[in-house]
């Protein structure tokens, strides 16, 4: 008998997740010069990373033959200051996958089920059968989570339910009050994970006091990411917030170096980095805006986002039309997996880039004459030389 035939077959049924396609495999693929590629496919933040996140890795490269702190005493502090939290409330994660692995870990086992909505973060049907639990899928509402239905979906075996708020890959963003309502409705036996890796792409007016719904709710688990609007993505760094207890177990079964020294250093000192937050709320805002009316402009429909992405949809032939993109030097997001197969999702970047796509769709959809099959792409800058500054996000 082969080996692998030995894996429970839970394990063996797994599709891996599928990430963007990096810059690099675009240009070994077309012979493209990298300089003329721009990838806005992962939602990452165009601008970069934040300044005081790239002078603290600096620094803490001179450590990098010493383990890291296990207990990421310092970067947890600095969450502490900001969240007004406990450290033992505290998780961190090789990037908030890592939380949402643990919390699957901890809660679930075979027999047991999560809850989820169709359309939501691939990562949580992903995690809930590498435990060999059941995942329960409820068909979404205007590509939304429907919390009504997800609520009628919990049975007795369920121990998780899993809400993206905002959701990837649609930017649907469920009002604070639908949220605090299921929490009330909810029972006690089952953890609610909050994934909030958008959050700070959220206008004030519409973010959600979910932190302070911990005090009433010991069955909340929140999670969030310094890989977008920190612009850390590469270094990996998460946290989850809960109650001690639900933090206490699932710290028991995370990896005591799970997070690298150079992403703690960086994430504590991006967390005091609030201009360069500013800077990327007011360029997603601006980007978007103008992603929005170019699509109107040739006639696509797509759902209104509240995150740094946009999920549109695409008339004929997706695959084609995505491939004329790649041709062109343009790297978007094919969601086909998600049970959205005439949807593509852009992550708003540049001004610059956004303009480049928005040329480079028109004429995969041969809405204008204008061809670039046998030249090379316009090369995009790195950074726009005004970035458009607004309130605080």
């Amino acid at each position: 008998m082969n080996l692998c035939e030995l894996a429970p077959e839970y394990i063996r049924a797994i599709s891996p997740y599928q990430p963007g396609k990096p810059i690099s495999e675009l240009a070994r693929e077309m012979g493209m010069d990298e300089r003329f590629i721009i990838k806005l496919a992962s939602n990452e933040n165009p601008l970069g990373t934040s300044p005081l996140a790239l002078e603290a890795m600096s620094k803490a490269l001179d450590e990098v033959a010493l383990y890291p702190d296990g207990s990421g005493f310092e970067l947890k502090a600095a969450l502490s200051r900001r969240y007004g939290v406990t450290s033992s409330q505290i998780v961190l994660g090789n990037g908030s996958n890592d939380v949402l692995e643990l919390a699957a870990r901890v809660f679930l086992k075979p027999g047991a089920s999560a809850v989820y909505s169709q359309h939501a973060f691939a990562v949580y049907p992903l995690v809930t059968q590498a435990v060999g639990a059941s995942g329960i899928s409820v068909p979404a509402r205007n590509y939304g989570h429907d919390l009504d239905a997800m609520l009628d979906a919990v049975t007795p075996e369920t121990r998780i339910v899993f809400i993206a708020n905002p959701n990837n890959p649609t930017g649907t963003l469920l009002a604070a009050s639908a949220v605090l309502r299921f929490l009330e409705r909810v029972s006690p036996d089952v953890l609610v994970v909050l994934d909030e890796a958008y959050n700070e792409y959220l206008p004030n007016t519409v973010k959600a006091d979910s932190i302070g719904w911990l005090k009433r709710f010991p069955n909340l688990l929140i999670t969030r990411t310094f890989s977008k609007a920190y612009g850390m993505a590469g270094v990996r760094v998460g946290f989850g917030l809960a109650h001690e207890e639900v933090s206490g177990l699932m710290n028991r079964v995370r990896q005591p170096f799970n997070v690298n020294s150079i992403g703690l250093a960086g994430a504590a000192a991006a967390l005091e980095d609030v201009e360069f937050v500013k800077r990327s709320y007011a360029l997603n805002q601006a980007g978007m805006l103008q992603i929005t009316t170019g699509l109107r402009q040739l006639g696509i429909e797509y759902i209104p986002s509240y995150g740094n992405f946009l999920s549109f949809h695409v008339p004929g032939d997706v695959k084609a039309i995505n491939q004329s993109l790649l041709k062109q030097g343009v790297i978007v997001r094919p969601i086909g997996i998600y049970e959205m197969p005439q949807h593509l999702r852009v992550t708003v970047g540049l001004e610059s880039e956004n303009r480049k796509f928005l040329k480079s769709l028109e004429i995969a959809l041969g809405l204008s004459p204008e061809t670039t099959s046998e030249a090379q792409p316009e090369q995009i800058t790195a950074i726009d030389p005004e970035i458009v500054t607004g309130e605080s996000a």
